[in-house]
């Protein structure tokens, strides 16, 4: 393909979408599927046109490769949250392999995510390169949808340094047969440079998104400046730098605790004032869901509806049991002979004991495409992020307090640690029960040195120190760098 081409993919999010792509042969590109000449730019030059570049942007989060099963299995079958589920004889390409932590540089799952966030980035980078050249569009605008591009840039870069460490860093877009963009896209830099350029790109979209408050109607949804000091408190949480995860933390203003838990995880909880930011999914009627991904979790066999994939462990319901937490419980887990909130019965002759509640969808519950949104940022995680990091700093008391108001929403005692260590435990415990299935359990385990013994607990499973704190880059990955890049210990 010639090289003064722009590539063009039609997709579906927030309305009407377009996908803008480049042209190479390399591993972490995208694959385009239509094209367009560069003079065609023109045509983008207006508002709708700009907007396109950063709704191609979020519409990535709705593929099967960047947000369902690769997805589920890396972050919820492979923890202690999760068992592989469906039936005995159904292994999901890999998920038996993840449940069972025998991973290695050929599972499946780790280059469908290395992949998918490396084609999101590269949607990312042609709406920092092309927006700016649309001087017809209006410059609020442009500065805004800049600061949403930079904002999930971070995002994805969060999610790649805390599965592989360090990563390459593409930070624009490559020009096909440039030798150094070629290196640029297959050697990996150190998670300290990673960490450092998210951080840069957080701070950047800050200086230009809006409050929550600004968006209506369509716009509903879209990263904003709350949104962006979560994510930089989070990112601040998981390289211990507590001062700063607090200073974040402050500056997350005008939300709220959801009284009742449930609600959260309706179609009328979302984007709700606990809501910090999410992925928006909508039904099979739109078009517009996150592919399969209710499906892929629903309640599997006779009188089921789904796959059964990713089923909740005893382990984790016996945690919420004995912490007398059954609201987050029944919240969270399905069960059989259970009514659920909208009055369907789940019979006893479905095929696992139990299922990811938070994945369900009432209105689209057995299609492909449903209205469940992934909630990824909320106000109750802030809370204990500001608790974690300050309890590190020695304000054990003012952490209690935090740690108290995520309980109490959850309608149980306060908690009876007091000290320093007790509390970090405390904190530690109730980022499980507050946050599962929410696809942060395993790097919660991993980055706090709970793992072994997280997973010896969960059946025996073996947790390498030294090797599983990091997934392995992909093999294709690994062959393709040709030596520019090194596999993670152990692989």
């Amino acid at each position: 393909m010639k090289k003064n081409k722009i590539l063009l993919v039609s997709l579906m999010l927030l309305g009407s979408v377009a996908a803008v792509q480049s042209c190479s042969d390399d591993f972490i590109d995208v694959s385009p599927s239509e094209s367009m000449t560069i003079n065609d730019l023109e045509k983008f030059n207006n508002d709708n046109g700009a907007t396109y570049f950063v709704n191609s942007i979020y519409a990535k989060f709705l593929d099967w490769n960047m947000s369902t099963f690769a997805w589920i299995g890396v972050t919820s079958i492979i923890s202690d949250d999760a068992d592989k589920g469906s039936t005995a004889g159904d292994n999901g390409s890999d998920k038996d392999i993840l449940d069972a932590l025998n991973i290695t540089a050929t599972t499946p799952s780790f280059k469908e995510l290395f992949a998918s966030n490396y084609q999101g980035i590269n949607r990312c980078n042609e709406a920092l390169k092309y927006i700016p050249q649309l001087d017809k569009a209006n410059p609020q605008l442009r500065k805004r949808l800049l600061g949403e591009a930079k904002f999930l840039r971070a995002f994805m870069y969060f999610t790649l340094v805390r599965s592989f460490g360090g990563v390459p860093l593409v930070d624009r877009v490559p020009v096909l047969g440039n030798e150094d963009d070629k290196k640029m896209q297959l050697t990996r830099v150190s998670k300290e440079e990673i960490y450092a350029f998210i951080e840069k790109d957080l701070k950047d979209a800050i200086e230009s998104l809006p409050d929550k408050s600004v968006y209506g109607g369509t716009d509903v949804g879209r990263a904003s400046v709350g949104a962006a000091h979560a994510l930089l408190a989070k990112v601040y949480l998981y390289q211990k730098k507590w001062q700063l995860a607090v200073e974040q933390c402050n500056l997350v203003t005008g939300y709220s605790l959801t009284p009742d838990f449930i609600e959260i995880y309706k179609v009328s909880g979302e984007n709700n004032a606990e809501s910090i930011f999410e992925i928006q999914g909508s039904g099979s009627d739109a078009g517009r869901a996150i592919q399969q991904y209710s499906k892929v979790q629903g309640a599997r066999g006779s009188g089921g509806w789904g796959w059964g994939f990713a089923t909740p462990t005893q382990g984790l319901y016996d945690a919420y049991t004995a912490e007398g937490d059954s609201i987050r419980r029944d919240a969270t887990i399905i069960h059989r002979d259970m009514v659920l909130y909208d009055g369907r019965k789940v019979p006893a002759t479905v095929e696992n004991k139990y299922y990811n509640y938070k994945a369900y969808s009432s209105a689209f519950y057995d299609k492909d495409a449903t209205d469940t949104n992934i909630r990824y940022l909320r106000y109750a995680e802030v809370l204990l992020i500001k608790a974690e990091a300050l309890n590190e700093l020695g304000q054990t008391t003012e952490a209690i307090q935090l740690l108290n108001q995520v309980r109490k929403r959850a309608k149980i005692a306060e908690t009876t640690a007091t000290t320093q260590a007790g509390v970090r435990t405390a904190i530690w415990k109730e980022r499980r029960l507050e946050l599962a299935f929410e696809h942060d359990r395993w790097f919660d385990l991993v980055r706090t040195g709970q793992a072994e013994a997280a997973m010896a607990a969960d059946g025996g499973k073996k947790f390498i120190v030294g090797k599983h704190e990091l997934f392995p880059l992909p093999q294709d990955f690994i062959t393709e760098a040709g030596g520019l890049s090194a596999q993670n210990p152990g692989y």
